[in-house]
């Protein structure tokens, strides 16, 4: 029962978000694909992933205990944390932050994750800014 209830919920979110994005303004010089279609993909995957299962639940779904619900609550604050600082601190530092943590997270040592997390923001950094051309967030420190 409780994965059509989360099924449900996500296909309203995917019917909402495929709304906004019919909501978003196109401006008269754009790229062919327009910045409306990377939201209606991701939207169309979750209702494909919600309609299977509200289709075919899980007869006996095994729920996280309350120690990995916090885990996810801050790892979705620290994901929110980065959207919000992102245009303050820079691409590179607040990409850092974030994959640091998530490393951290996902069972590397304090080390590793600040060293992964450098390594991927930089990395980043160069396929979009200077392999794709994108405009990233520069920050304070021009980057």
């Amino acid at each position: 029962m409780s994965d059509r209830i989360f099924g449900g919920f996500v296909l309203a979110l995917s019917v909402l978000m495929m709304w906004g994005t019919t909501l978003i303004q196109e401006s008269f010089i754009q790229d062919p694909l327009g910045p409306k279609v990377f939201p209606l993909v991701i939207a169309g995957v979750m209702a494909v992933t919600a309609l299977y299962m509200l289709v075919k639940p899980d007869p006996e779904p095994k729920w996280p205990g309350l120690y990995k619900l916090i885990e996810l609550v801050v790892t979705v604050g620290v994901l929110a944390a980065y959207a919000q600082f992102l245009p303050i601190i820079g691409f590179v530092f607040a990409s850092s932050l974030a994959s640091a943590y998530l490393s951290w997270r996902l069972g590397a040592t304090v080390v590793q994750s600040l060293v992964s997390g450098l390594l991927i923001s930089v990395g980043l950094y160069g396929v979009f800014h200077w392999l794709l051309g994108l405009s990233l967030a520069k920050g304070p420190w021009g980057f």
